[in-house]
């Protein structure tokens, strides 16, 4: 049973769900078990979901480096469904039938590389979520990978990615009515698709130190 998420101010059952399903072909290996500041990126992730959430899942392709580690992690790993396009929306989707199964109420999801993301970014979410959907914006746009979803948007994720479409993200954020909520700065959402990337964002990590 999924108990109440850590933060006292929201009241409701939250499972979270890293995803680290692509094929990283920009990076020239699997990214999501890259080492940043001594853990991998996958960790980062899976640690800030932890923050509010009662359980945490990782949805990975199977046989991949992340999957193992999920593994290694106690994370629960989720598979696309058979049929579903290749795309983080379908990650999403077999996530919200897991949380779903286990009885929560919403999800909240996260991308396994953006390392610098806020640490009250899903507390937030959550708290102007009001138990329905958000998601993260900032000065460069839209952050639909930063989101919170109920997990009663699973039929229209099964609808919308029926006939192997994958619409954009934020559009079925927005057919949920999701609240934008506005963070600072935006260099915090710096995602990473390249070994430079990842090093350009080390090194302004080592700066600040």
């Amino acid at each position: 049973m999924i108990s109440q998420i850590h933060s006292p101010k929201i009241a409701t059952r939250v499972a979270g769900v890293v995803i680290a399903g692509g094929r990283s072909t920009r990076f020239g290996g699997e990214k999501a078990v890259a080492q940043f500041a001594g853990k991998p990126l996958l960790v980062w992730a899976a640690d800030r979901l932890r923050t509010s959430c009662e359980q945490v899942a990782v949805n990975a392709r199977p046989g991949t480096e992340a999957e193992a580690l999920a593994r290694a992690q106690g994370l629960a790993v989720l598979y696309d469904a058979a049929g579903d396009p290749a795309g983080p929306l379908s990650g999403v989707r077999a996530a919200l039938q897991w949380a779903r199964d286990i009885g929560a109420a919403q999800l909240a999801v996260s991308p396994c590389d953006v390392p610098l993301l806020p640490e009250d970014v899903f507390v937030r979410l959550l708290q102007e979520a009001h138990g329905a959907a958000a998601l993260a914006e900032t000065k460069d746009g839209l952050q639909p990978l930063c989101s919170v979803w109920p997990t009663t948007a699973l039929d229209l994720l099964s609808a919308a990615l029926a006939g192997g479409k994958h619409p954009a993200i934020w559009r079925q954020l927005e057919a949920l009515g999701a609240r934008r909520v506005r963070f600072d700065p935006a260099s915090a959402f710096t995602n990473v698709n390249t070994r430079e990337d990842l090093a350009a964002i080390a090194a302004r990590v080592t700066q600040r130190t």
